[in-house]
């Protein structure tokens, strides 16, 4: 998951930077490259060592959740919500430690959706992920065994 952010990333620096946007779907969703220095939405510009240092917290927490979840069928869509979620946050953390900015190209003209990238669809998704888990698919005991073991 990772080499599919930082090779999709890596095609829009080649090919969309400096240049115009590319419609996908007419005027409704188009590539467009943006350098975001901050976070999701633009807030926070230019607080690179704030992002990396909440990064390493991030990864290290989910991490360390992620090693004591048990390795039954049960437990996997809790193991793929913490794998997307580590994907993506250290798919923008390589952006962060390699350039000032995230690439970002993906663009809902029609809405005006601010620009995002495969890491941000991961993290995304897991946090749906999460919603769904927490609310409908593990009980307080689940949990407690996950958080225990």
């Amino acid at each position: 998951m990772l080499f599919v952010d930082q090779f999709t990333k890596f095609l829009a620096v080649k090919y969309l930077k400096g240049g115009e946007q590319v419609p996908v779907l007419g005027d409704i969703f188009v590539l467009q490259y943006l350098e975001n220095n901050g976070a999701a939405f633009g807030m926070l510009q230019g607080k690179k060592i704030f992002f990396i240092l909440l990064t390493i917290v991030v990864v290290a927490a989910v991490t360390f959740v992620y090693l004591k979840i048990p390795h039954q069928k049960k437990y996997y869509p809790l193991n793929l919500t913490a794998i997307l979620l580590i994907a993506g946050a250290l798919g923008n953390f390589i952006d962060r430690l390699t350039h000032v900015y995230v690439v970002d190209f993906f663009y809902f003209q029609l809405i005006d959706f601010p620009v995002f990238n495969v890491a941000d669809i991961y993290v995304t998704f897991a946090a749906i992920g999460l919603f769904i888990c927490f609310l409908f698919l593990y009980s307080e005991e689940d949990l407690k065994e996950v958080l225990h073991s």
